[in-house]
């Protein structure tokens, strides 16, 4: 069904004209800069996400398991939501954009998308008046599944996407390999170990998790936007000659994540109360793990990578301004369940 979908798509692109934009020049420009990321901010980089995945894992109980045992509907919507729906859209925007953008900033787009929500996610459900509790399990849950998810969907969809990017257009393909084995690796190191010691100390220290949980999760913030700042300081003439498309791909991307929730939690026929959290998980990506594959060792090659980079740090800042702009008109309507 899916190679059909996109069997239709290039028919349709094909009678399109292939020359390329003013978009894509500027862009391809990006691709191909060499970004000023030192081995010493990526190893800082790499820890502030083990931390950052230590304090989710705080807050994760097996009595959130349990409850999606119990109820599970909601919770399945959210999943397929996020690890299903978004990734194949992407996918599908990412070709029908094909004219303004290169192979490696639809890639960039892939693998944000197959990366599991955003550690503020709660936070901001929370001031949405969503259903927290929904939000957390989700939160659990597809932690957990994106050591193995991640980079299956990033392996299929990004194939298919380069697939059919090389058949309408060989001379704008790159040369960008897609290497599971190693992403599946790098996200257990910097995902999986972390999770599992956070969850181990929730369970054995419940008293010592209630008191430092909080801190930890502002403290894992104030870093990681600490991070994005000095990446983005250290490239900033690059950040400045190409924002405005950056900006604007990474705009429609998210509005679409957030429509693909929203939309598919109200088809299915989830809560208002329900379908808030079930739209901010699917809306806001982990994009600092995306910054961390792109970067880590062996996974990608060192050049040819700038707008993939680019796109996750920078989604990584628009995807707060979105979800706290949403939560604040939400918030205006309390919904119960």
């Amino acid at each position: 069904m899916t190679w059909q979908i996109f069997t239709i798509l290039g028919k349709i692109n094909k009678k399109f004209s292939l020359k390329t934009t003013p978009v894509f020049e500027s862009l391809k420009l990006l691709d191909n800069l060499e970004l000023n990321f030192s081995a010493e901010a990526l190893f800082i980089l790499n820890i502030t996400i083990a931390f950052i995945m230590f304090g989710v894992a705080l807050q994760i109980k097996a009595e959130h398991f349990k409850r999606v045992m119990k109820n599970p509907r909601s919770t399945i919507i959210g999943f397929v939501s996020q690890f299903v729906l978004l990734p194949a859209v992407t996918c599908a925007v990412a070709i029908l954009l094909r004219k303004y953008i290169t192979s490696a900033i639809g890639l960039g787009m892939i693998l944000v998308a197959a990366c599991p929500g955003g550690n503020i996610s709660n936070f901001i459900s929370s001031l949405a008046k969503g259903n927290v509790a929904l939000s957390v399990s989700l939160t659990a849950i597809a932690t957990l599944s994106a050591i193995i998810l991640t980079p299956l969907n990033f392996k299929i969809w990004g194939e298919i996407f380069l697939h059919f990017m090389s058949k309408i257009n060989p001379d704008l393909f790159p040369e960008l390999k897609i290497d599971p084995i190693s992403m599946f690796v790098t996200v257990f190191i910097i995902l999986g170990v972390p999770l599992f010691a956070g969850m181990y100390v929730n369970g054995k220290f419940p008293i010592t998790t209630n008191k430092i949980v909080k801190p930890i999760k502002t403290l894992s913030i104030l870093i990681f936007a600490g991070m994005v700042i000095s990446a983005f300081a250290s490239n900033y003439t690059h950040f400045i000659n190409h924002i405005k498309y950056i900006f604007i791909i990474v705009l429609i991307h998210n509005g679409i994540a957030l429509s693909t929730g929203f939309s598919f939690a109200t088809l299915l026929g989830a809560t208002r109360y329900d379908r808030r959290s079930i739209t901010i998980e699917t809306g806001i990506q982990n994009s600092a793990l995306a910054l961390v594959l792109l970067l880590a060792t062996g996974i990608f090659p060192e050049k040819g990578i700038g707008g993939m980079a680019f796109i996750a740090a920078w989604w990584g800042i628009w995807h707060i301004l979105s979800g706290l702009g949403i939560a604040s008109l939400w918030s205006l309507k309390p919904v119960s369940g």
